[in-house]
């Protein structure tokens, strides 16, 4: 089987399907996903997402995330992250994510692990979920996208060295998929471990594909776990993740 599209992109957490939402509604887009649609990591999230309160809160904002990062952090990135946060939240507002808000409207804001202020933006403690079905009904609205369910990403095809799509395996055949551009939005490789909060379907596929084919990883040499998991004695793969916000909002977890 053979499709073509404009755009592929691989992974239907809030990666895929905020690139696949800013994408020019001219280019027809293709996402794929290697299980349900909502079988995503950004599915599960918890507290909220940070954000720059206003212009004079970036300084602070830039220096609790080097400090978070124990100062090894890509500086751009940083930068990237705190001068772009206010418009990402107020995009993600235009698409309908119902964000907590006080009695006089005004957006409410949590405290999270490494914050020296409460500027992180919620949806009570489902923000994931809720974030997610938003993008997910503005998907839905949109002619240029498709999606394709239970379609795992084996490989890139290549023209010249260059990315000219994927290989896939769906409903037991293999697909070729032929794009301009490829988005690797596959997300990490939790479910490798025995105790995880992330859906065990996510093996790090995208990143062993990047390496086959010589696309540049970077910082493969940190890996991000989660520090707060319910320990259910006979738990095997996904666990109960505890919110960062626990802390943020002063909650002390204890060994009884």
């Amino acid at each position: 089987m053979i499709k073509t599209c404009d755009v592929l992109i691989v992974g239907s957490g809030v990666a895929g399907v905020y690139s696949a939402l800013n994408i020019d509604k001219n280019l027809r887009v293709l996402l794929i996903c290697k299980e349900n649609l909502r079988d995503c990591n950004s599915y599960l999230a918890q507290g909220g997402i940070s954000t720059a309160l206003n212009n004079e809160d970036m300084p602070a904002y830039m220096d609790d995330t080097f400090a978070a990062g124990n100062y090894k952090n890509d500086t751009d990135a940083v930068e990237t992250l705190v001068s772009e946060s206010r418009e990402n939240i107020k995009r993600l507002i235009k698409l309908n994510v119902p964000f907590d808000r006080n009695e006089d409207g005004t957006l409410n804001y949590t405290r999270e692990g490494g914050h020296s202020t409460f500027r992180i933006v919620h949806i009570k403690d489902e923000t994931g979920k809720y974030l997610m079905e938003s993008l997910f009904k503005e998907l839905e609205t949109r002619d240029n996208i498709s999606v394709l369910e239970h379609c795992t990403l084996l490989d890139i095809i290549k023209t010249d060295n260059v990315c000219t799509g994927g290989i896939c395996s769906y409903k037991g055949e293999n697909l070729q998929i032929h794009a301009k551009r490829t988005i690797l939005a596959t997300g990490g490789l939790g479910g490798l471990f025995k105790s995880t909060t992330n859906f065990p379907s996510l093996t790090g596929d995208g990143i062993a594909i990047a390496l086959k084919n010589g696309i540049t990883i970077k910082d493969i040499n940190y890996l991000q776990l989660h520090p707060t998991v319910l320990y259910e004695k006979d738990s095997i793969g996904k666990r109960l993740l505890l919110s960062e916000s626990l802390r943020g909002e002063g909650g002390k977890i204890r060994n009884l």
